[in-house]
C-alpha cells in the first residue's frame, strides 16, 4: 500500500461537472511523484483532494493506511502532509529564519534541529537568515518556501507547480533542491507544467487528462511512451 494514496477520486467545484473523475494518485516515501497534463487537466485539484482544501464527492484518502478522508486541512497537517503552494508561499517583508520560525508557529517543541536540518539541506538560507525574503533570487525565495514547510517536520511534502514563472536556469536549480527533499527520506508529490524536466527526475508519474488518469508510470516509461512523447512532450 502506497504512503499517500488518492484512490478513485471524484471531485467538483459549487456542484458542477466534477473535474476529478475516477483519478488517482499514490506518493511513496523517499521518492518523487509528478502530476503533470495539460491546463485544465485537474492537476492541482487532485491536490487540493488530497490536502483537504476541496472534499471528493467519492473515493478514498489514505496516509499510511489510515483513511484521512473526512479529516480538515489542520488534521492532516499535523498527521505528516505539508503544502507548498504555487504563489503567496512565503513572507517577503520577513527574515530567512523568521519565515521559517512561523511554519513552526504550531509546535510546541524545540524547534532547533529542525531548523538545523533545514539550513543544512538549503546551505544558502543559513547564509542569508537574516536577510529578507523579497531579497532573495527565485530560486532561493523557493528554497525559502520549501524550509518554511520542513518546519512542519512533513512525512511527505505536496509542491504545487514550484517552478511557475522561473528562467531554465533557476528551474534546474528548484528541481536538485526538490530531490535533495526527496533523498532526505520524505515522500513529495509535485503538480508541474515543465512535464518533460519533471519526469527526468521522477521516480512515478501520472499524465491526467480531464481529470482521468490518461497515463501511469515510472518517470523512464512514461518518457519512452511515444503517446506521452507525442501528446505531451512535444514529440
Amino acid at each position: 500500500m502506497a504512503y499517500l494514496s488518492g484512490k478513485h477520486m471524484v471531485a467538483a467545484y459549487d456542484q458542477s461537472v466534477p473535474i476529478l473523475n475516477d483519478c488517482t494518485i499514490e506518493a511513496e516515501k523517499g521518492q518523487l511523484a509528478v502530476i503533470v497534463g495539460p491546463n485544465g487537466a485537474g492537476k492541482s485539484t487532485a491536490m487540493k483532494v488530497l490536502l483537504g482544501m476541496l472534499k471528493a464527492s467519492s473515493g478514498s484518502i489514505t496516509l499510511e493506511g489510515r483513511d484521512i478522508s473526512k479529516l480538515s486541512v489542520q488534521k492532516r497537517i499535523s498527521l505528516g502532509l505539508a503544502f507548498v503552494p504555487q504563489t503567496d508561499n512565503v513572507f517577503p517583508t520577513m527574515t530567512v529564519q523568521e519565515n521559517l520560525e512561523m511554519g513552526a508557529f504550531l509546535r510546541n517543541d524545540d524547534i532547533s534541529q529542525t531548523l538545523t536540518e533545514v539550513y543544512d539541506l538549503f546551505p544558502i538560507l543559513h547564509d542569508r537568515k537574516n536577510q529578507l525574503v523579497g531579497q532573495l533570487s527565485g530560486g532561493q525565495r523557493q528554497q525559502a518556501a520549501f524550509g518554511r514547510a520542513m518546519m512542519t517536520k512533513p512525512t511527505i511534502m505536496l509542491l504545487d507547480e514550484p517552478t511557475a514563472g522561473v528562467a531554465p536556469k533557476v528551474m534546474d536549480e528548484i528541481f536538485d533542491n526538490i530531490v535533495n527533499l526527496k533523498n532526505s527520506g520524505r515522500a513529495v508529490l509535485m503538480v508541474e507544467q515543465n512535464a518533460r524536466q519533471a519526469l527526468e527526475i521522477a521516480d512515478k508519474g501520472f499524465v491526467l487528462v480531464s481529470g482521468c488518469n490518461e497515463h501511469t508510470g515510472t518517470g523512464k516509461e512514461l518518457l519512452a511512451n511515444p503517446e506521452v512523447r507525442r501528446s505531451f512532450l512535444g514529440g
